[in-house]
């Protein structure tokens, strides 16, 4: 890929996404004002990030890996219980890290 291409490209996937962005603020008043869909709209946000990040947890080496022996899968859940305990996003962030660079380092 040249660089040309790649500047092409980045630049396309930054205007799609303002033009996205833009869409709700400009033509926002334009939905309805219906309680449903608000409370729905509530949930894309987890929806996206679990299925951004479900995929780097459950996939190991080009498979699907509930094993005990996938250290993102336990770093996964030690950052699930920080959370929940702490409701802090640094620590759970710093512990999830921590955990998996530690499987990983003593897991090998």
């Amino acid at each position: 890929m040249t660089t040309t291409t790649l500047l092409l490209t980045m630049a396309a996937c930054g205007a799609v996404t303002f033009l996205i962005r833009l869409s709700f603020i400009a033509f926002g008043r334009y939905l309805p004002d219906d309680p449903r869909l608000t409370a729905l709209l509530r949930y894309v946000p987890p929806a996206i990030l679990g299925a951004l990040i479900a995929p780097e947890i459950f996939v190991l080496d080009g498979r699907l890996s509930f094993t005990p022996d996938n250290p993102r899968l336990w770093a996964a859940l030690i950052a699930v219980v920080i959370a929940w305990r702490t409701r802090n996003v640094l620590a759970t962030i710093a512990a999830g890290m921590l955990a998996l660079w530690a499987l990983q380092a003593f897991g090998s």
